[in-house]
């Protein structure tokens, strides 16, 4: 069962079923209007999912209404925030009773779930990105190396990854270096006051640029065996990819498409080159599944073993 609001109000009426939102700018695109629906059934949840669509920067009484109405409507159990994470919090910061340390750290907050009657904050995507990178990344693979991981693109997914990856306590199992690239400087200043607060050995550096053929020069530079991510968005929603197609990928490295659906230039650009630089290549279809079922997890308190994501990810997959 689902329901989409085109008007944002809509989807302020009180529940008649158990619901979780989906907090974004263009949620009814998403697969996940699809997908729940069976995922309810598979679970037993017995519940819907409603879409709540605002516009980028949205003005702070927008952000207060949709979490007002969560905290308060006893069949509205919670929401997967995007793209609003951190303008969600800075404006209804105090109407939450608790947030956990990745929300505290990174100043966002990606799950809203009730616990006893308390609202709850979680930052659940330096988790869920940790699940993705462990399921491609071969274990201790910077061990013994100079691979680095360059990052194109410096919002939410960036800081969760970076977070994750600093924070590997195996020497072997995190990169030396994490490069950040993004067109905004208001993106890497905030990137680097996160980076402040961690107790790592990773080496951060901050790239102001939105020249495509610079990004081709900055892989150029790459180590064999590093790491490569598109986290501009770039490929899904609008066209296009952060890099030209002279670009050259490092030898033996790992390319990150983050996108899972759409155009994706990107990772067509990476896959021509997979067999002549023996390339390990994945793209956000894993990485879609488990921000989701983390999210879900929490908000229907289910326990989410192996064997029930893999049957979410076939569920998900047949749809």
């Amino acid at each position: 069962m689902s329901t989409h609001a085109q008007d944002p109000s809509a989807a302020l009426q009180p529940r008649t079923v158990p619901t979780i939102y989906f907090i974004g700018v263009t949620t009814g695109k998403s697969s996940i209007m699809r997908i729940f629906p069976k995922w309810s059934d598979l679970l037993g949840l017995g519940a819907a999912i409603a879409g709540y669509d605002a516009p980028l920067g949205a003005p702070a009484e927008v952000y207060r209404a949709i979490v007002e109405h969560i905290k308060h409507d006893p069949l509205s159990l919670g929401a997967l925030v995007t793209t609003h994470k951190i303008d969600l919090l800075a404006a209804t910061h105090d109407l939450f009773d608790y947030l956990d340390p990745h929300a505290e750290l990174c100043g966002e907050i990606s799950c809203i779930a009730k616990r006893d009657g308390r609202l709850a904050g979680y930052a659940k995507d330096p988790i869920s990105s940790g699940l993705a990178w462990q399921h491609f990344v071969p274990a201790s693979h910077w061990g013994g190396t100079d691979a680095a991981v360059l990052c194109l693109g410096a919002g939410g997914a960036a800081m969760a990854i970076s977070v994750f990856a600093a924070q590997r306590a195996d020497p072997a199992d995190r990169p030396r270096r994490f490069i950040a690239v993004d067109i905004a400087r208001a993106r890497l200043d905030h990137l680097a006051e996160i980076h402040a607060k961690l107790d790592t050995d990773v080496a951060f550096d901050y790239v102001l640029n939105d020249d495509p053929a610079q990004n081709d020069a900055l892989l150029g530079d790459l180590p064999a065996g590093s790491m490569v991510i598109n986290a501009t968005g770039m490929g899904k929603d609008r066209p296009g990819s952060p890099l030209t197609d002279a670009v050259r990928f490092p030898q033996g490295g790992l390319v990150w498409e983050l996108n899972y659906r759409g155009e994706r230039l990107f990772l067509q650009q990476a896959q021509s080159q997979a067999a002549e630089r023996q390339l390990i290549i994945e793209d956000g279809w894993v990485y879609f599944l488990h921000g989701w079922t983390q999210v879900i997890s929490e908000v229907f308190k289910v326990e989410l073993t192996p064997q029930i994501f893999q049957q979410l990810d076939q569920a998900a997959s047949n749809t």
